[in-house]
């Protein structure tokens, strides 16, 4: 069952066509783009390009959960995210913090973010207590196995689809109170975590198995951008994955994704305006 409508913070989102999130990442070391924002007035203006692209969301995040990333004391994700935030929320449009630190959260929502994205599905300590204590607030929740220092060199066994069902059953029985916001819409919305302790081709499982992830009317999201199994399918490296980037968006969006989380928003946008034209002509 498709969802039709989210509620993120200030702004009910209609999901009848897949919205394109757009990446600012503000980390000097992202996987794909480390460094090229971490100014505040960089980060600013890539937000800017961003919406002038087609960005229906902006997802910033300041600690990259790159395989083996080293964590970001909170004192230095704060200060890297405020003032990229207070510039943000002036452009219009939802603002998504890529954030799994509960106090991290609580100051974003208190600056006037208007999502949390959060790749530990609010399991640390004290995240759904802040999330309750923000009824408008919406939250995505993704399925990661182990954590970022080790999860690709243990990888998930077996096979995907079970473990990520498993996983969003019980964490959304932990958080029955949350999956309404305030004005009685979904406020939660699923991410299988494409590389996030998986093999190349469990992700390709997961993507091919994503209507599966319907069942509980929740909206689905989906971040291939860039990814290091696109890599392993063209050998292609980072910087020249557009395409891969883009098939992996547009077949994510035919299996059922309402959220793409997305590097490249122009080209992405573009792919998916022939998309829809060549579904409805």
């Amino acid at each position: 069952m498709r969802v039709r409508q989210w509620q993120a913070g200030r702004f009910v989102l209609d999901l009848a066509q897949p919205l394109i999130m757009g990446i600012v990442n503000c980390t000097p070391d992202s996987f794909s783009d480390g460094g090229q924002f971490a100014s505040t007035a960089a980060a600013l203006r890539h937000c800017e390009q961003l919406v002038r692209e087609g960005a229906a969301i902006l997802d910033i995040g300041a600690e990259s959960s790159r395989p083996g990333a080293a964590p970001l004391p909170l004192a230095d994700e704060l200060a890297r995210l405020a003032p990229i935030v207070q510039g943000a929320l002036r452009l219009g449009l939802p603002i998504s913090i890529d954030t799994y630190k509960p106090a991290v959260m609580q100051a974003m929502l208190d600056l006037g973010a208007d999502i949390i994205n959060d790749i530990w599905a609010l399991r640390q300590d004290g995240a759904a207590q802040v999330l309750a204590a923000y009824p408008q607030a919406g939250a995505i929740l993704m399925h990661m196995h182990g954590q970022p220092q080790d999860m690709q060199t243990s990888p998930m066994q077996g096979q995907a689809l079970h473990a990520v069902q498993t996983f969003f059953a019980e964490r959304l029985q932990a958080l029955a109170a949350l999956r309404e916001g305030a004005l009685g819409l979904p406020r939660l919305c699923l991410d299988p975590g494409i590389g996030f302790g998986k093999t190349p081709a469990q992700n390709l499982e997961l993507t091919q198995q994503l209507p599966a992830l319907q069942s509980w009317g929740l909206p689905l999201a989906m971040g291939w951008s860039r990814k290091s199994t696109l890599g392993q399918i063209t050998g292609l490296p980072v910087e020249q994955r557009l395409a891969p980037s883009i098939a992996a968006a547009l077949f994510s969006a035919e299996q059922g994704a309402q959220i793409l989380r997305v590097h490249d928003v122009g080209q992405t946008r573009a792919a998916l305006q022939v998309w829809q034209a060549l579904r409805h002509a």
